[in-house]
């Protein structure tokens, strides 16, 4: 038996004791998830779980299959004995703790067999899952037919075709990337439907600007996008829109200057010159958008979307970036690194933060002053404009150009500085 146990070492005893403490962490949730229940009608708590965390462990850092399989076996057998006998208990029929006693035997087997870190993820994520019954219990009960298919199309969206999809270059230049381009859909469809849920959440009104802002910290074109699906379709007010396209243009702003700092030092000081009059003018614009509902009496209404998964639009937008990187490709082609700022200005159109990526990895002192604050500000500005344009398109002229006007003005309000920049 000595010499059948292998793991003598600190890294075998850590991975033994991860083990336990694993099983630990679940049987107290699922101690205190049935404290309440009499006396002999639990067949595993606190002390169980971690014995089943700890039997997993041994299965791992033995050298010998025979016991690993008998230690395993005999602990798979004793879930499914005591779920055999609650299960004939009136109105206990549930394999949670049986189910999440096997899932703990396989946390201590992956503790202690090299993977400590999948172990711990996995035995959180399900102590999470398991504390979370109530409040999971009440979401599902919530939800309605149209919600429920709107998840699972979501789901089929992100979870099963987007990593199918190849993540490799192909197509005229090399311009598409399959998965790159799907994710643009992921987001546009994800953001109109988190739209949905924060507004119930939170109201219209609040739901709106917490969607706007928490999205844009991932892309405010998709946040503008859903936004300007939800006035098109008579889901938003314009005020809100507004606001919420105000909010995310003006956290785009923050996450661009970062990354300007960060990436491409030398020209902070010139982007923050330029970028000011952009964030004054939405931070006006978010002020005067939520005064004039205010003033006009507006309220919090229920929101009643029909469909708040809409993959049509989504898709129309990753068509159009399908051809505006198309044509940086080929503009680059063309003029090579003589229009630099012209190439990445249209490369940035869709996506600020690639173009001020691809800016950080030239080689350094290639730009220097001026140079480097124009190619850093023009995908800025163009984005910008882009997304001014994308509201136009989707929520039409006479909806859009509403959406549409903040943008633009900010733009008018940061290019009345270059010639200072320049000159």
């Amino acid at each position: 038996m000595t010499n059948a146990i292998s793991g003598a070492g600190l890294e075998g005893l850590a991975g033994l004791g991860l083990a336990l403490l694993l099983g630990l962490l679940v049987g107290v949730q699922r101690g205190w998830s049935l404290r309440n229940e009499a006396a002999g009608s639990r067949f595993a708590g606190v002390r169980t779980f971690a014995l089943f965390g700890l039997a997993g462990g041994m299965a791992a850092v033995t050298t010998a299959p025979a016991i690993a399989a008998t230690i395993s076996g005999a602990a798979a057998i004793l879930i499914l004995i005591g779920y055999a006998k609650s299960a004939r208990a009136p109105d206990q029929l549930s394999g949670t703790t049986s189910l999440a006693a096997l899932i703990t035997l396989g946390c201590g087997y992956l503790a202690a067999s090299g993977q400590p870190e999948m172990a711990a993820v996995i035995a959180v994520a399900m102590t999470m899952a398991l504390a979370l019954r109530g409040e999971l219990h009440r979401w599902v009960a919530g939800l309605s037919d149209v919600e429920v298919g709107a998840i699972v199309r979501f789901a089929l969206i992100a979870l099963a075709i987007l990593p199918l999809l190849p993540d490799q270059r192909f197509g005229p230049y090399d311009a598409w990337n399959p998965r790159q381009l799907w994710m643009v859909v992921v987001f546009v469809s994800g953001f109109s439907f988190l739209g949905y849920i924060a507004a119930k959440r939170f109201g219209a009104s609040r739901g709106t600007l917490v969607m706007a802002a928490t999205g844009a910290m991932v892309s405010s074109t998709a946040v503008t996008a859903a936004l300007a699906m939800r006035v098109r379709d008579g889901e938003e007010s314009e005020a809100m829109a507004i606001a919420g396209i105000g909010a995310a243009s003006a956290v785009m702003l923050i996450r661009a200057a970062i990354l300007t700092a960060a990436l491409a030092p030398a020209a902070m000081p010139g982007f923050a010159f330029i970028a000011a009059p952009a964030a004054l003018v939405s931070g006006g614009a978010i002020f005067f958008a939520l005064r004039s509902r205010r003033d006009v009496g507006a309220s919090d209404r229920p929101v009643e979307l029909k469909n708040p998964f809409r993959l049509a639009p989504a898709i129309g937008l990753m068509l159009l970036v399908m051809l505006l990187t198309v044509a940086a490709r080929w503009t680059m082609a063309l003029v090579g690194e003589r229009g630099l700022a012209l190439v990445i200005a249209l490369s940035g159109l869709a996506d600020v933060d690639s173009a001020i990526i691809a800016v950080g990895s030239l080689p350094q002192g290639l730009l220097k002053g001026q140079l480097a604050t124009t190619v850093i500000v023009a995908p800025v500005l163009a984005n910008t404009l882009f997304k001014g344009a994308t509201a136009v398109a989707i929520a039409g002229w006479r909806k859009g150009w509403k959406l549409a006007l903040p943008l633009v003005l900010s733009v008018a309000a940061s290019l009345t500085l270059v010639p200072i920049l320049l000159f």
